[in-house]
């Protein structure tokens, strides 16, 4: 049995902890809002984030920062990513050298182009970061609906032993070497899921969502790899899986805001709307300057930007990316009349 604190107490962090909480562990939960720390003491359900998931009596709540991480065997980091940095800052004080921290938000900074594991070692450079992600929706997870992750790490021994806390009879856990991998897969997919909403928002049907995971996850890898990740975690869970089940879910916050963009609303109507925090918004402009900095073709991407940012019609978007010059769908492929 472990001793777990879970930092960030929304729908991830509380699906996470019950999660925990069932397979043995002791865990504390922190919220940095006190009204909600004493509904959930009080209620001991989320029911605005996640209603019908029942916390145990054993399992601590708490507004004290310090009280969570303290002594604590690992730590969960489950706040929205633009909060990422200024969490792991009020964080550091606490963190005792060594001491495993696993981020299971997905973003990266649009100022720095960091991705957030990159943000949690400058704030907590003592820390034994890793990361957890895949195709997992919270409200699944509360109702113990079975689901598959990857943890990533930068040694074999902290992935196990992190994988052994997680994995249960309906939580399976693999592990692998490529944080970054797993990160851009996880952060890159919310902005492809913006398009997919917007097409389903438009009343386009499986076709064009088919096309837009597919040639979103091909975007997705492009990158990736130009960047150091590998082509096997694109093809995975954090890539293509999660990708599918983002694009796809009735769960997801951005395939949701993108539909009521595509249904005509400006992105702050959609972004109220779903009342979560959207990540994709944020992580489209740092996919574009990532792509800028790399130049590589991200035709989605950029037409997401144009949609959010400057005003574009999502249907004259899609216009655009279907009659953009013609090519190869895999340009590495040698035609046998040219070899």
């Amino acid at each position: 049995m472990a001793n777990v604190g879970v930092i960030g107490a929304g729908s991830w962090g509380t699906a996470l902890s019950v999660l925990l909480d069932d397979n043995g562990h002791q865990v504390t939960i922190w919220s940095i809002d006190l009204e909600e720390v004493k509904m959930l003491n009080e209620q001991r359900e989320h029911a605005k984030k996640l209603p019908g998931v029942k916390l145990s009596d054993k399992m601590v709540i708490t507004g004290n920062l310090q009280e969570a991480i303290e002594g604590k065997d690992f730590l969960v980091l489950a706040v929205p990513s633009p909060f990422t940095r200024a969490t792991a800052k009020k964080m550091c004080p606490y963190v005792a050298e060594g001491q495993k921290i696993v981020d299971v938000a997905k973003g990266i900074e649009e100022s720095t182009l960091k991705t957030l594991s990159q943000q949690i070692e400058e704030e907590i450079p003592q820390a034994d970061v890793a990361v957890l992600s895949g195709p997992s929706h919270a409200e699944e997870v509360g109702r113990k609906l079975p689901t598959t992750c990857v943890i990533g790490a930068k040694t074999k021994k902290t992935a196990e032993y992190l994988q052994k806390a997680f994995i249960s009879p309906v939580f399976r856990v693999y592990i692998s070497p490529d944080i970054l991998g797993i990160e851009l897969g996880g952060s890159l997919k919310n902005v492809i899921a913006l398009a997919a909403g917007m097409a389903d928002g438009l009343g386009y049907g499986d076709n064009t969502k088919a096309a837009l995971i597919t040639r979103g996850i091909a975007e997705i890898a492009r990158l990736g790899m130009k960047m150091g990740g590998k082509l096997e975690t694109f093809t995975g869970l954090t890539g293509i899986g999660d990708l599918i089940v983002t694009c796809a879910s009735v769960h997801s916050r951005n395939r949701k805001a993108g539909y009521l963009m595509g249904q005509g609303k400006s992105m702050q109507e959609a972004m109220d709307e779903v009342q979560m925090v959207v990540e994709g918004v944020y992580s489209a402009k740092a996919a574009a300057r990532l792509a800028e900095k790399y130049d590589v073709s991200m035709p989605i991407v950029t037409a997401v930007n144009q949609i959010l940012f400057e005003g574009k019609k999502a249907r004259d978007a899609v216009n655009e990316l279907m009659l953009r010059e013609s090519k190869n769908e895999h340009a590495s492929l040698p035609w046998p009349d040219e070899v």
